[in-house]
């Protein structure tokens, strides 16, 4: 099976996710000590622990993620800006922004890229969530163009509550982005298998809370046991 697959080193393409609602202070710790210890790109926490983290990863690779408007998007733009704002001064540098789908499927596409493009004021680096399996092709397609008119630097599958990215969906977000903006691929991801061919789709970040363990996985698929 590795005869497959190329030799790459995952771990650099990797957000290390810490999304449940009853993380501890202490596993924060612990997914940051991970992330500098592999080489992680990332960890993502909710917004609540992006002062922790950037203290405990300040002078050391790994950015601080966080997410905004999760998991559903549907908080007012008001409520996104503000949230966005505080994580950036709280040491954020990635945010994770959920896309108002709602708006999206009924055409209110303006208010779409309005909501985005003030986000992405506020951010170095701000990968939209266009949560592909609530959205048709068509839609995927004006929610990626959308996203990149508005000054997104990602355009991110999945939160993985709705499911996860799929290589279709990568391929197709690839084929859109023409290389103008990165593609994360999220939710679901529990094998290196997955993780590779996703990456061979096209995506250039990961979202995943099983990231050393996929590295695990990825040591003892290479090593033939």
């Amino acid at each position: 099976m590795a005869a497959d697959y190329p030799s790459i080193d995952i771990a650099p393409f990797i957000d290390h996710a810490l999304l449940t609602p009853t993380a501890s202070p202490e596993e924060v710790k612990q997914w940051c000590q991970e992330a500098d210890r592999y080489n992680f790109a990332a960890v993502c926490f909710y917004p609540s622990f992006v002062r922790l983290a950037a203290e405990l990863l300040r002078g050391k690779n790994p950015k601080v993620c966080t997410v905004i408007g999760f998991p559903s998007g549907a908080t007012t733009s008001a409520v996104k800006l503000y949230e966005a704002q505080e994580a950036v001064e709280n040491g954020a540098t990635e945010l994770d922004v959920v896309i108002n789908l709602s708006w999206l499927k009924a055409g209110k596409t303006e208010e779409v890229h309005r909501e985005i493009a003030e986000i992405c004021e506020t951010a170095p680096v701000v990968k939209v969530i266009l949560e592909t399996n609530l959205l048709t092709d068509t839609e995927k397609r004006i929610a990626a163009e959308l996203s990149m008119d508005a000054g997104a630097s990602f355009l991110k599958t999945s939160t993985g509550f709705n499911g996860g990215g799929t290589v279709a969906d990568v391929q197709l977000l690839k084929e859109v982005a023409r290389e103008r903006v990165g593609i994360k691929a999220s939710g679901g991801i529990r094998t290196p298998e997955q993780a590779l061919d996703l990456i061979m789709a096209g995506a250039t970040r990961l979202g995943t809370s099983r990231a050393v363990d996929l590295l695990r996985q990825r040591d003892k698929l290479f090593k033939g046991e």
